[in-house]
């Protein structure tokens, strides 16, 4: 039986090698006739922290990893570079702070 591969998007990447993926399906309700959107939150793995929020991943079900992970991240955006962990992400933040600081001295 062929393994199930689903598309979704980066809502939590604080687990060590672990992401949460929002996959969002439509339906039409049964009685309004109006399409409605379900999403659910599935754990998967990712091996090299390489996603982070908000970027779009493909993920495929596998064996149980742990007690909530049963899928693995198969792909993801291009720019997505292994290893990119937190300190990257906070010195970045930081960068905006202090240019804005320098603009209001001047």
């Amino acid at each position: 039986m062929p393994r199930r591969v689903l598309q979704g998007i980066v809502v939590s990447d604080a687990c060590d090698k672990t992401v949460v993926v929002r996959v969002e399906r439509r339906l039409m309700h049964p009685i309004y006739k109006k399409y409605i959107t379900r999403s659910k939150k599935y754990a998967a793995h990712d091996e090299d922290n390489r996603y982070r929020n908000g970027d779009t991943v493909r993920i495929e079900e596998s064996r149980p990893l742990s007690k909530r992970k049963r899928w693995i991240v198969l792909g993801g955006p291009e720019g997505a570079e292994p290893g990119r962990r937190r300190a990257g992400r906070t010195a970045a933040a930081a960068e905006p702070a202090e240019a804005a600081a320098e603009g209001d001295a001047a």
